[in-house]
């Protein structure tokens, strides 16, 4: 029997019509178009690609997207400059810099440098902290984990009580996520390149979470039947001919004769970073206009 497939389209398609109905009533009541300015630098092929669907899905939903586009050769100097009017100007609700970032700036500068009020992406420390504390309702959730929380909770209704593993421990997945468990009450175990027999440890978890940037190194033995697997990776294979093909960290194939449910790639995590991103632009801007702050749910 195959597992139940969460599919991240169906679910991002919800998050989206939620947020279009967000923008629509501040427009309509407050005249405040949520806006939001996104820096990238460089000609990182991806990286376009990802701006792209980024913007694309905000105008859909009615949030004014400013694409600021830099040469590879912009100084860190230039980009705080650019950052600080952006901090200043009351018509840009949120402030997002798309890494990777050229090797001669600092990207944790960078960051930090956003208003927390505008940041998000929720890469300040300030966010990070409120986070970690146990305060998130007061700042900003990276999108990556958020999104991941919206589907466990989806799918799984209650996960209190459940053994989380996740393979990663990145700023931007796997730390972030792990806090996210914890307000959930599960019990959360942050597995890495060091870790002691990670399949065995994998077999614990009835939520896995594969952040590792390995392609396919989850393995189906590595599963507890009836597991959730949430896989966050992209990995690009030479395909037949110039083309590429898109897999996760996780083994779909085997993974899903084993688990309960998972995540394809694509289709799975990415469209619902994408949806938590326009939820927190709508959060600036209401942030910014002491408004009610909205909430989601699936």
């Amino acid at each position: 029997m195959s597992a139940t497939l969460i599919d991240g389209k169906i679910l991002s398609a919800r998050l989206h019509g939620a947020v279009a109905k967000k923008v629509y009533f501040l427009k309509s009541n407050y005249n405040i178009e949520p806006s939001l300015a996104v820096l990238h630098v460089g000609e990182d092929p991806a990286s376009h690609i990802y701006v792209r669907n980024k913007s694309k899905k905000a105008n859909e939903v009615g949030i004014n997207v400013v694409d600021l586009k830099f040469p590879a050769h912009t100084s860190e100097r230039d980009l705080f400059e650019v950052i600080n009017r952006l901090n200043h100007d009351v018509n840009i609700h949120g402030v997002l810099v798309q890494l990777p970032l050229p090797e001669h700036i600092n990207s944790s500068n960078i960051l930090s440098s956003i208003d927390p009020n505008k940041d998000v992406d929720g890469f300040h420390p300030l966010n990070i902290g409120l986070l970690n504390t146990g305060q998130r309702e007061c700042g900003f959730v990276p999108c990556t984990p958020l999104g991941c929380i919206l589907m466990l909770k989806h799918s799984l209704q209650d996960i209190r009580g459940r053994n989380a593993v996740i393979i990663g421990r990145s700023n931007i997945v796997g730390k972030p996520m792990s806090a996210l468990l914890l307000q959930e009450d599960c019990t959360v175990t942050i597995a890495h390149s060091k870790t002691n027999d990670l399949p065995n440890l994998c077999k614990t978890a009835d939520i896995l979470i594969a952040a590792v940037g390995q392609p396919e190194m989850v393995r189906g033995a590595w599963i507890k039947p009836g597991a959730t697997v949430i896989d966050v990776g992209i990995n690009r294979l030479p395909a037949e001919g110039q083309q590429t093909l898109l897999v996760g960290d996780v083994a779909f194939e085997e993974v899903n004769l084993v688990a309960r449910a998972i995540t394809p790639v694509p289709g799975g995590v990415g469209p619902m970073t994408i949806a938590c991103l326009l939820g927190n632009t709508v959060r600036a801007a209401s942030i910014a206009n002491d408004l009610p702050l909205p909430t989601w749910t699936l």
